[in-house]
């Protein structure tokens, strides 16, 4: 079973991607919906982190060949090695912050206290995220391309 870690900031579109690739068959799960996470305070503000026993037994499942998983949190490096691939979801600060204002599936960004965070995040966090994809996609080309590119590096 090969796992893929899908990765990146807010309003990359980790979402959409992988609601696109659950859409064609694959397995594919969202972890920032369904209680895979929970949100702590953290010096820095809030953080979210990977419930570790749910996604460590998610990983473990064999009842798919192929497994893609989507979500950022501050413990998900803790799981890399489990990973045969990490993608990273790449997007330009403008293309960010329009889909953060106009979103309809998850109301997070759309504040401009929690836009600036995003917007800070992505010069911090984002070139660790960099530093450690196997392959990073810019998602403002259109979806279909961002989807093959998925799949390519699975070998499908």
């Amino acid at each position: 079973m090969q796992r893929v870690l899908l990765t990146g900031m807010s309003g990359t579109g980790k979402s959409t991607v992988i609601d696109r690739l659950s859409a064609q068959g694959y397995k594919a799960i969202d972890l920032d919906y369904g209680g895979w996470t929970e949100v702590r305070s953290h010096p820095d503000g809030e953080e979210t982190l990977w419930l570790e026993d749910r996604v460590a037994g998610l990983l473990a499942e064999e009842d798919a060949d192929l497994l893609f998983i989507s979500g950022a949190a501050r413990n998900q490096t803790k799981f890399y090695e489990r990973f045969d691939h990490v993608v990273l979801l790449s997007a330009p600060t403008s293309v960010i912050t329009e889909r953060l204002r106009s979103r309809t599936n998850n109301p997070y960004g759309k504040h401009p206290t929690e836009l600036a965070r995003v917007l800070a995040l992505k010069e911090t966090i984002e070139p660790a995220l960099r530093r450690a994809a196997d392959l990073e996609i810019d998602t403002s080309v259109p979806l279909e391309e961002v989807i093959r590119r998925v799949l390519e590096i699975v070998g499908r």
